[in-house]
């Protein structure tokens, strides 16, 4: 599997950044597979340096925040009017209210559907969906508002097959932690800081998502969604206290190969 971060900011986007998406792809040795994770503010357009939409396979929406899936309009205009011509559906796996927040931000009425752009598909805890060679598995996670991890199993390079997770937006909670057991990659929110952010239930710091990674026995930790005021050795620092595998901090357009 290959894993790059479109964007990355926490909560909008930034000077270096779109907001959080991500493209995950694999081989099944005919063609290449493609999810993205998330389409924050201004994820669309960095997309397109990556990937054409008409090769996309799949969405997975981690919950309806803005700074998550606006793009989705994006997503949605690219798709219906392509001078090429249209497109066609594409899987969206998210929250039960992802359709209705598409609708309320392009300013429509409930007379828009979206059918010919998206199968939209209400992600429930536990229950796999297929894409190609790669197994997508939400995970309830805890913020204000109906949000989801993603687990998702598909082939590693050498042959073999890797697993990652992605935490979305989440406080730590004991699902995220069984979504993460033993995962070969672990991308993880670190909206908050130890210091400065007290409130609990909406986002983890640095330090919580080193414990989830050390309690989940991950292979290596990447920290994502951190503010645009938020220097990145601070969460970078907490989580190095009490996890003792490899950190990175996400930055766009950085690349794994699992």
């Amino acid at each position: 599997m290959k894993i790059t971060v479109v964007g990355c900011t926490g909560s909008m986007s930034g000077p270096n950044s779109s907001a959080s998406s991500y493209l995950i792809q694999a081989d099944d040795g005919t063609r290449t597979w493609s999810i993205i994770c998330d389409l924050g503010p201004g994820s669309m357009g960095q997309l397109l340096n990556h990937l054409d939409p008409r090769d996309l396979d799949a969405i997975a929406i981690s919950h309806c925040h803005a700074d998550h899936m606006v793009d989705l309009v994006g997503m949605h205009v690219y798709r219906r009017w392509h001078p090429q011509g249209a497109l066609g559906p594409v899987l969206c796996i998210g929250p039960s209210v992802t359709r209705d927040r598409v609708r309320g931000t392009d300013g429509t009425t409930a007379e828009e559907t979206y059918d010919t752009e998206f199968t939209f598909v209400t992600a429930q805890h536990g229950h796999s969906i297929t894409v190609g060679p790669m197994t997508i598995t939400p995970f309830d996670a805890l913020h204000p508002v109906e949000a989801y991890g993603y687990r998702i199993e598909g082939p590693s390079v050498d042959g073999g097959r890797v697993t990652m997770a992605y935490t979305g937006d989440t406080d730590s909670c004991d699902t995220i932690t069984q979504m993460a057991q033993g995962v070969d990659f672990l991308l993880s929110e670190a909206a908050f800081t130890e210091q400065h952010d007290p409130v609990r239930g909406m986002h983890l710091t640095g330090r919580r998502a080193g414990e989830l990674a050390q309690e989940a026995g991950v292979g290596r930790l990447v920290l994502t969604h951190i503010q645009p005021w938020t220097d990145t050795n601070i969460p970078l620092a907490e989580a190095r206290e009490v996890f003792d595998g490899p950190i990175d901090v996400a930055t766009a357009e950085s690349q794994w190969m699992l």
